[in-house]
């Protein structure tokens, strides 16, 4: 009996459907010998850490089933063998259901993908690189070696080939699949080849050209959108997005800000890649390598955490951001300094904007400080060597810890520091200040050390902070000529 047409332009619906169905989440069969009974691990890059996704206890054939109900995000994810000290590295994208056989004694070249085009090409390609590794390995072997100009030309045009057939082949890749995660992977190793002066519009270009060039150039192929570049060891994107902060981006605040926001904006496409990129930036200026990188801090704080709030973000995490950037707030570089108003030694009261000098020294210390006790004397020698002559004043900042005000007026008379303006910092008054809801000098100061030493302008604007004396000399030296700190 015939089938009727219309079941029969039923049965495909049915058949897709079933397939689409069959293909949610996840479903990674692992065979890895010699392992049974043992549970193995799935895992990721994540810059320098492994988050471990999922494991499965293998069974007496060493075989088990990563599985889950929704999809992985794409990346190099990581076998990890029972022991956690070894894994090797298979590809997750778009295909999530597939195979794979590997025995630990011949990993290299063993590995047998099934369903699974996109390991098969990563399989092809690392081992297309293990045997031209050793060719490279080679040819640098016999230009140490070499001992003509004869030989080393021979083993630099070796050289010079290898690394061009490499680059042919990558190149090949790219153009063939252009949105395979493993194109999204080359991409993230190669660095922009600046052309030669001939294929400039002028046949010539300044010295800035190559910068500007390798600058423009230095993201092109990588889309920061696509989250699977977050999923990758730390060596491709996480180094590449340091060199480019470190050596591309000119260090001063604002450059850096533009540079960030505008990385930001088109990874907000991507929750997973915003996440990572957002992490790290907070983190590489909580821990602050230069004075200016405070504004870089309070404006991540502004723009992307004072109204928002993140479901991978812990309260404990948040707080530690709003806190530190609240200790900044008062004291970003080149802003006015705020004014402290404590009593003197004679029970005066003295106001840090009522000093008028071309500088100020601004120190908190603490009397009872071993390591202040050895500082400030050094501070009073260039003082009355140097800076005392130049019209530099000292307002000398005492905080109350373990002390008492007694150590503090027997410190400054045994160091002789009486030209100095030197106040008082009590407990009391601190509390006070906290009480009534105002931000202790501390806290306006960022003060989690001492002494800690600020430099200012004739205007109370801040010019340097968190110095040693030598660099409060060397800074205001420069400042004198008319020179940039940045």
């Amino acid at each position: 009996m015939p089938i009727p047409r219309k079941i029969l332009l039923f049965f495909p619906t049915v058949f897709i459907a079933a397939s689409l169905f069959a293909q949610t989440g996840y479903e990674i069969k692992v065979t890895l010998k010699p392992f049974k009974n043992e549970y193995i691990f799935l895992g990721y890059y994540s810059g320098k850490q492994y988050p471990v996704v999922d494991s499965v206890k293998v069974n007496d054939k060493s075989e088990g089933v990563f599985k889950g109900k929704e999809p992985l995000g794409g990346g190099i994810y990581l076998i990890v063998f029972p022991s956690r000290s070894k894994f090797f590295e298979i590809l997750v994208d778009k295909q999530q259901h597939f195979s794979v056989i590997a025995d630990t004694a011949n990993l290299a070249t063993g590995k047998k993908f099934i369903n699974s085009p996109d390991n098969q090409l990563f399989d092809a390609y690392q081992r297309y690189m293990n045997t031209k590794g050793q060719s490279i390995d080679s040819a640098h072997k016999g230009l140490q070696a070499a001992r003509t100009s004869i030989d080393s030309a021979f083993w630099t045009q070796r050289l010079q080939q290898v690394n061009k057939e490499v680059g042919e082949y990558r190149r090949n890749i790219i153009s063939k699949n252009p949105d395979n995660i493993l194109s999204v992977l080359l991409h993230l190793m190669e660095e922009p080849q600046i052309p030669p002066a001939e294929k400039h519009p002028n046949g010539k270009y300044d010295s800035t050209y190559a910068y500007r060039f390798f600058k423009d150039h230095y993201w092109d192929g990588i889309n920061f959108w696509d989250d699977r570049i977050s999923r990758t060891p730390s060596s491709l994107f996480e180094e590449r997005l340091d060199k480019y902060f470190n050596t591309l981006v000119y260090p001063g605040a604002d450059s850096v800000n533009r540079e960030i926001d505008w990385m930001l904006g088109y990874a907000s496409g991507s929750k997973e890649l915003f996440r990572f990129l957002l992490v790290k930036f907070v983190t590489r200026y909580l821990n602050m390598k230069y004075m200016w990188e405070d504004k870089v801090f309070v404006h991540l704080y502004e723009k992307y955490f004072s109204q928002k709030d993140y479901d991978w973000l812990t309260p404990g995490g948040k707080k530690l951001i709003t806190d530190r950037a609240y200790s900044l707030m008062a004291n970003i570089m080149g802003n006015p300094a705020e004014n402290i108003t404590l009593p003197d030694t004679a029970g005066l009261s003295k106001s840090l904007y009522g000093e008028t000098a071309p500088f100020t020294v601004v120190c908190f210390w603490d009397p009872t400080c071993g390591h202040c006790k050895e500082t400030l004397p050094k501070i009073d020698s260039i003082y009355r060597a140097k800076w005392k002559a130049n019209g530099v004043k000292i307002y000398a900042v005492a905080k109350e810890t373990e002390g008492n005000k007694q150590d503090w007026l027997d410190f400054i008379r045994t160091k002789h520091l009486e030209d100095w303006t030197n106040v008082y910092y009590s407990k009391a008054e601190e509390k006070t200040r906290i009480d009534a809801n105002i931000p202790g000098y501390s806290q306006l100061y960022d003060v989690q050390t001492f002494p800690t030493v600020y430099l200012l302008d004739k205007d109370k604007r801040i010019v340097a902070k968190k110095l040693s004396w030598e660099q409060t000399d060397e800074i205001m030296e420069i400042k004198r000529k008319g020179g940039s700190i940045n």
